[in-house]
This record gives structure tokens, C-alpha cells and sequence, in this order.
């Protein structure tokens, strides 16, 4: 299936034309069934999409119906500059009025990341009720190497089929990461990919291949995702790949 790419000259109008179309996402989830799933990431071409969200569009989001996770966190303290919470906090959540009881930080303060990853796991089962993990909107990104969430090029979580959430070691600072798992991402009714800067059209350009290989390129397995796909990239990432 040819991928969904929305082409867009800056990261500016990226996070502009994704949050116009976040909004409608979760809007029509909250109308459907009362409640939305929105899961966040860290790294730093989200941080103006996020302020977009809560500067432009405060007022347009049902905040009592989102609940917000997070598809991997550094295993900091939140309060650390590298926390992806801590960045969340600061670009969108300290200006919204999303009840702090709907919003699902990543547990770093287990002296363990594994139980750290089961507890968050407990926490998505306890969420979905039972059910298979189905959220409505997944922001994800890409990184130059490929990786996407915390799922590294050549990481043994890459083979993870039944659990949700693990503990896992990346060839990145800090290395010790949390992360969701292809079984908890790929069931999700609608993930967008925002990705900006040369530096990874290396990466979108195996990832848009004709067999790419998830192992070494683990964001290609994004497109065997069940729900819509869509690729928010600035001209930059796509370089000469796409007209």
C-alpha cells in the first residue's frame, strides 16, 4: 500500500496541518464512545506541535474526554530535562485543562525499568479493559538511524508479540528506555508520523522502499499498522524521494 505522505515546506506548517487533523481525531473519538486515547513522543520535532495545540487550539479540544500516554520515556526522573514528560508538560500540558487524573506519565522511579514496564503495561490493560490495545491516536517519530518510539535498529524488543510495554537498552543518551511495543502501537486506529530535517531522508527514504527491512529500519514496520497511517515530513526529510 503506497504510504500517506502530506508534504509540508516547514516544520511550521507540519504542526499546523497535524494539529488541525489531531483535532478532528480526537474530537470524533470523544463524540463515538465518550473518550479519547492519545499517545505522545518525545524528541524535539513534536515540542511546536505542541504548542500549537495548546495556543491555537486550546479551546477545540473535549480535554475532560483525553486520556495521554506515552509511546516510550527516557528512564529519568520526570522532572529531568530529558524526560519526554517534561517536555510534554512544558510545551502543552501546564496550558490545557486536561484533569491530571487523565494523563499517564511513564513510572521512572522503580528501582527496576522492567517493573516500571509492567506497571505501565497494568496500567494500558486496566485502560482497554481486557481488550486489545486500541488508541486513538499515536504520535510517532523518526529518528536518523531509523528508530521509532524507543525501538532501535537490531533491539530484541523489535520480536516482542504479547507484551505492551518493556524495559530496553538504546545506543542513545540515556540509553535505559521504556517503550511500547509493535503489539500495543501497530492496533491503533490512527498514528501519525511527523518527521523534519535532513538529517533523516537517509532513514524515510529505506522506510519508504519497496522491502524495507524492519529490523534494521524498525519504523517501516509502521506501515503494517492496522488503522490509518499518515506521514506529516517537511521538505527537508524528503529531499529528492518524493516529487
Amino acid at each position: 500500500m503506497k504510504p500517506d505522505v502530506r508534504i509540508c515546506a516547514n516544520v511550521e506548517e507540519l504542526s499546523l496541518r497535524a494539529a488541525e487533523a489531531a483535532v478532528r481525531t480526537v474530537n470524533e473519538a470523544a463524540r463515538g464512545v465518550g473518550r479519547c486515547s492519545l499517545v505522545l513522543s518525545g524528541g524535539s520535532t513534536p515540542r511546536t506541535l505542541y504548542g500549537v495545540l495548546a495556543s491555537q487550539f486550546e479551546k477545540d479540544i473535549p480535554w475532560a474526554q483525553l486520556h495521554i500516554f506515552w509511546g516510550d520515556e527516557r528512564y529519568v526522573p520526570l522532572v529531568d530535562p530529558k524526560s519526554n514528560y517534561r517536555m510534554a508538560r512544558e510545551a502543552l500540558l501546564e496550558h490545557v485543562p486536561c484533569p491530571p487524573a487523565n494523563i499517564h506519565p511513564m513510572p521512572t522511579h522503580f528501582p527496576s525499568p522492567d517493573a516500571a514496564a509492567r506497571d505501565y503495561e497494568a496500567t494500558l490493560r486496566g485502560f482497554f479493559a481486557g481488550e486489545r490495545a486500541c488508541f486513538d491516536l499515536v504520535r510517532l517519530g523518526l529518528g536518523a538511524e531509523g528508530h521509532t518510539a524507543s525501538l532501535f535498529p537490531g533491539s530484541p524488543v523489535l520480536a516482542e508479540t504479547t507484551r505492551w510495554v518493556r524495559a530496553t537498552s538504546a545506543p542513545a543518551d540515556p540509553p535505559t528506555r521504556l517503550t511500547l511495543t509493535w503489539p500495543a502501537l501497530t492496533g491503533a486506529r490512527n498514528i501519525y508520523v511527523l518527521v523534519a530535517g535532513s538529517n533523516k531522508a537517509h532513514a524515510l527514504g529505506h522506510v519508504f522502499g519497496d522491502a524495507p527491512d524492519p529490523r534494521v529500519y524498525p519504523a517501516s514496520r509502521i506501515r503494517l499498522a492496522e488503522g490509518s497511517v499518515i506521514w506529516w515530513v517537511d521538505r527537508e526529510a524528503v529531499g529528492g524521494l518524493l516529487p
